[in-house]
């Protein structure tokens, strides 16, 4: 029998899977140095966005594999 793979904590917290089994995944640059970026700019960031499917493989190893 294989051990069984433990998820990656830091992946955990920034992916969510989405009922069609996709991820989910929240916008960079939206941390700090707030005055610098335009209120157009800050509300866009708010929004979350799909991980790109060339990054899916990687983001589901470290989510715990399988689906």
């Amino acid at each position: 029998m294989g051990n069984k793979m433990k998820t990656n904590r830091a992946a955990a917290k920034r992916f969510k899977l989405t009922g069609s089994g996709r991820i989910k995944r929240s916008k960079a640059y939206h941390g700090h140095l707030f005055t610098a970026k335009s209120p157009k700019r800050l509300r866009n960031l708010r929004k979350s966005s799909m991980l790109a499917p060339s990054d899916e493989a990687r983001a589901r190893k470290m989510l715990g594999g399988g689906k």
